[in-house]
């Protein structure tokens, strides 16, 4: 019978070289308006999208926030039980695509639950000039919104590393994808100003490498940099134009990478 690795914390430091990290499903939160309750209904997001899962990771309890709203239906933790999840991370890791939009609303005295708690409405963008709908929050770009993020938990959570692991737009069915690569210049430039501003990011990774199968959407929404023919048995695939891009990127040869990039300091993202 094979002996199972030893995975304790020790040993993923001493011997392995490695860290323990958490990630989090991330966006930003603008507030609707410049009122004082808005302003505070988009702090109060962030304290319920991220605080929920990495305030007691740094600080050994909730925050004050949750406390207040959500009262006795918010476990509690004993000394020792702080004491144990108190630093037990060595990086954040964060999945993010796009921003929200909040405003406050009456705490609701009825059926409460997560959403009921965080006391405010939420959408993925402004009313369109002109128009009565909202642009669904898959299509949306918010560059400046993953500058943010970064910029706020690295103030707001110790300064600890964090990782971009998911990041990308979805396209049709098509090699030609122009407005990802757009997409994914905007968003590393977004980092890069992140990190010059002072945010400790250390990594950043493209969603995805081919075409999957996605939670909402099936075969139908495409995020890889390759095409997979979801037709044919043998799922052949093709690179995209972002493909190819990238690539050049991440190489740093590419005279068309480099001049498309040069306002944002491409290369210090190498």
């Amino acid at each position: 019978m094979h002996q199972l690795p030893d995975f304790t914390e020790k040993n993923i430091e001493a011997a392995q070289k490695g860290g323990v990290g958490i990630n989090v499903y991330s966006s930003w939160s603008y507030p609707m308006t410049n009122s004082d309750v808005d302003v505070e209904a988009a702090k109060r997001y962030l304290d319920f999208v991220f605080g929920w899962i990495l305030e007691p990771l740094v600080s050994g309890d909730y925050p004050d926030v949750m406390r207040k709203n959500v009262g006795s239906r918010l476990p509690s933790f004993t000394k020792s039980q702080s004491q144990v999840v108190k630093g037990a991370v060595d990086f954040i890791g964060i999945n993010h695509y796009y921003s929200m939009y909040v405003n406050d609303r009456p705490l609701d005295k009825g059926t409460r639950d997560y959403s009921a708690d965080m006391s405010l409405y939420q959408r993925a963008s402004k009313t369109i000039p002109g128009s009565s709908k909202n642009v669904p929050a898959s299509s949306q770009s918010d560059p400046e919104g993953l500058q943010y993020v970064l910029q706020y938990l690295t103030k707001a959570y110790g300064n600890l590393p964090i990782y971009v692991q998911e990041n990308g737009v979805a396209s049709n069915d098509t090699l030609d994808d122009t407005e990802r690569i757009e997409y994914l210049k905007s968003y590393m430039g977004s980092t890069l100003k992140a990190v010059r501003n002072g945010a400790n990011v250390k990594g950043y990774f493209v969603w995805s490498f081919l075409d999957v199968f996605e939670f909402f959407a099936g075969a139908k929404s495409r995020y890889g940099l390759y095409r997979v023919d979801f037709n044919d048995e043998a799922l052949p695939r093709q690179a995209k134009l972002s493909a190819r891009w990238y690539s050049g990127f991440l190489k740093n040869n590419d005279t068309y990478v480099r001049n498309e990039l040069e306002s944002t300091g491409s290369h210090a993202l190498q």
